[in-house]
């Protein structure tokens, strides 16, 4: 039993490293975009956008946006999860440090590879933070939530949302560019890989645990099978 307890709490901290491990990284990637000035993700170009309208820091409107978007949920009967409120606060601060610290950039020697690293750090940061299985972000959820109420498919809600979330951002004065269409290319495999790279299996049972510290030549020693992918309903980008 003792056994069980430990395994189990070491699986619980390794989800909660890798869901504000990826969160942080989120943010930072996020900043990394808006440096490079190349053109951000589609709800980065929001954030933006509303950030040079009302004078607020990127980070602070994104906190916002994610606060408004999880009321929403309410009438969609969507249930958040540790994961879903941390991403609100998380994301938005992580952000605002990032962008304290890069300063901004001179000459596309050097946005080009920031652009590309930032949009490969989201790529990371969506893996480590999906499989976390900590519950899905506020926009994914909003997503979820209008294709269950209105049965059409994710693929077209989501689109329908993020062209409604770029053309508002673009014409608030945030910033569309090569960046933008590289990261809607880009984003989907990377994030199928890293989810690969950072799933976590489940923690073994007191059953399985008993059926270790018995001797077997047969079975295969516990956590030796092959890692289950996150459930589906989970397996959508944070942003």
């Amino acid at each position: 039993m003792a056994r069980t307890t430990g395994r189990s709490t070491t699986h619980l901290t390794r989800r909660l490293v890798q869901l504000y491990v990826g969160l942080m990284l989120y943010g930072a990637s996020s900043a990394l975009l808006v440096r490079a000035e190349l053109g951000l993700e589609p709800w980065g170009v929001l954030h933006q956008g509303l950030a040079e309208l009302t004078g607020i820091s990127i980070g602070v409107v994104s906190i916002i946006i994610g606060a408004v978007v999880l009321l929403l949920w309410i009438p969609l009967r969507q249930r958040p999860g540790l994961g879903t409120v941390s991403n609100v606060f998380v994301v938005g601060l992580a952000m605002d440090g990032t962008l304290a610290v890069v300063g901004d950039l001179d000459g596309l020697g050097f946005r080009v590879p920031v652009m590309v690293l930032g949009i490969v750090l989201n790529g990371v940061a969506t893996g480590l933070y999906i499989a976390a299985r900590f519950g899905p972000g506020p926009r994914d959820g909003l997503m979820t939530g209008l294709n269950r109420v209105t049965g059409r498919s994710i693929r077209l809600v989501r689109t329908a949302i993020e062209v409604a979330v770029v053309v508002t951002g673009f014409l608030l004065g945030g910033s569309l560019g090569a960046g933008t269409v590289l990261y809607a290319l880009a984003i989907g495999p990377l994030a199928q890989f890293f989810l690969r790279i950072f799933a976590l299996p489940e923690p073994a049972g007191p059953a399985a645990v008993a059926a270790a510290d018995e001797p077997s030549t047969s079975a295969p020693p516990a956590g030796s099978g092959p890692v289950a992918d996150p459930a589906s309903g989970q397996a959508i980008l944070p942003q």
